[in-house]
């Protein structure tokens, strides 16, 4: 008998990270900053770790800056749509789901801010088919009552809700691998 893993799991060759608007000049307003950009650096390593590809967006990057530092550095030189529409869905260029070229109809999202760019993107990326997990600590507001509100217009949306540690762990699937290693060191690290 074949051991067929649930369709609810996230798997490293069907999902993409994305990160919306980690900028600059946004995170003085943000009260969750540091476990904020730690969370997402935890995510985008742990993409590498198991070949999945990431994705980061700036929401015009002109008045707001670059995306932070801690994360650039990690994105090995990608180009980083700049938009103006709260949204990333369009400035990504995806399609729909069954359209996209690679089979990746998995996207994990993290960024900010939750009720605006976050809760649009994920909208439009549900409407096109696509299967999204949001991780709660890797996604944050200015104000906590909209953090809270946006999580639960996302889930009852469509979108499931997640957490970091739970994202590395889907993509990993099984204990005693050279990964599982890599991935407990980055656990620890936290």
């Amino acid at each position: 008998m074949t051991y067929e893993r649930s369709h609810e799991l996230i798997g490293r060759g069907e999902s993409r990270l994305l990160i919306v608007d980690v900028q600059e000049k946004l995170m003085p307003a943000i009260p969750v900053r540091e476990s904020l950009i730690a969370n997402c650096r935890k995510l985008i390593e742990a993409a590498k770790l198991f070949g999945v590809p990431v994705s980061a967006t700036e929401q015009y990057a002109k008045g707001l800056g670059p995306t932070v530092s801690q994360l650039r550095e990690l994105l090995d030189g990608e180009p980083i749509p700049d938009k103006v529409c709260f949204s990333a869905a369009e400035c990504l260029g995806w399609g729909t789901a069954a359209e996209h070229p690679d089979g990746r109809f998995q996207i994990v999202v993290a960024g900010i801010e939750a009720h605006v760019c976050v809760l649009q993107t994920v909208l439009d990326l549900l409407s096109s088919g696509y299967q999204v997990f949001v991780p709660a600590d890797a996604l944050a507001s200015r104000a906590k009552l909209d953090w809270k509100i946006a999580l639960r217009r996302l889930s009852a949306s469509g979108a499931i809700i997640t957490t970091t540690e739970s994202v590395m762990f889907e993509w990993c699937a099984a204990a005693g691998s050279p990964e599982f290693k890599q991935l407990s060191q980055l656990v620890k690290g936290s």
